[in-house]
């Protein structure tokens, strides 16, 4: 299982924004629908052995997670990512995730929650170049448009980190590039 955990870190948890302005009403939750589309699609089908971990930290820090294996009505545009979203969020939700929707939950909590569950690995244009790693990790955490606060530093500072090439990338970029790395070593 692949996971990639994506913080947004002005994504709203609130359930009212536009579909027609997820870069501004909903805190640039465009980029985290990106993200998602960049873990989950092929040509024409998806990847079954992808989850995605979208922590929404502008509002009370919440987690959405899809799920490869068992998500529907997913389509490879944000919108449609976006309206995943929106339907998530406008469930209560506890500390323990829910299904909002076929393959989408959402609970409250967030980055450091999900550290405690996982080993991740970082991707940063400062880590080791991914082609040339004995092993890829399984599990990556990414950030959106910004960089990590200090806080989110601190609490990754000791994971491995990991690089996709010289130059700085949209994150959904570097989904992709890892994504064909992975597949030509599994291949």
């Amino acid at each position: 299982m692949r996971r990639f955990a994506i913080v947004g870190h002005r994504a709203t948890t609130d359930p009212g924004f536009s579909l027609n302005d997820m870069p501004g009403s909903a805190g640039r939750m465009d980029v985290l629908c990106r993200c998602v589309n960049a873990g989950f699609f092929l040509s024409h089908d998806l990847r079954r052995n992808v989850e995605c971990y979208l922590i929404l930290k502008g509002g009370p820090e919440t987690t959405i997670l899809f799920k490869g294996d068992s998500v529907r009505s997913l389509n490879p545009d944000e919108r449609s990512a976006g309206a995943l979203i929106k339907k998530a969020l406008g469930k209560t939700c506890g500390s323990e995730f829910i299904e909002s929707s076929p393959g989408v939950f959402i609970r409250r909590g967030g980055l450091a929650r999900l550290l405690s569950e996982y080993p991740f690995a970082v991707l940063d244009e400062s880590g080791d170049d991914i082609r040339i790693v004995k092993s890829l990790p399984e599990n990556l955490l990414l950030s959106d448009h910004q960089n990590f606060t200090e806080e989110e530093e601190a609490m990754t500072a000791d994971l491995p980190r990991l690089s996709v090439g010289p130059q700085v990338l949209h994150a959904d970029h570097t989904i992709t590039i890892y994504q064909n790395e992975a597949d030509r070593r599994s291949a």
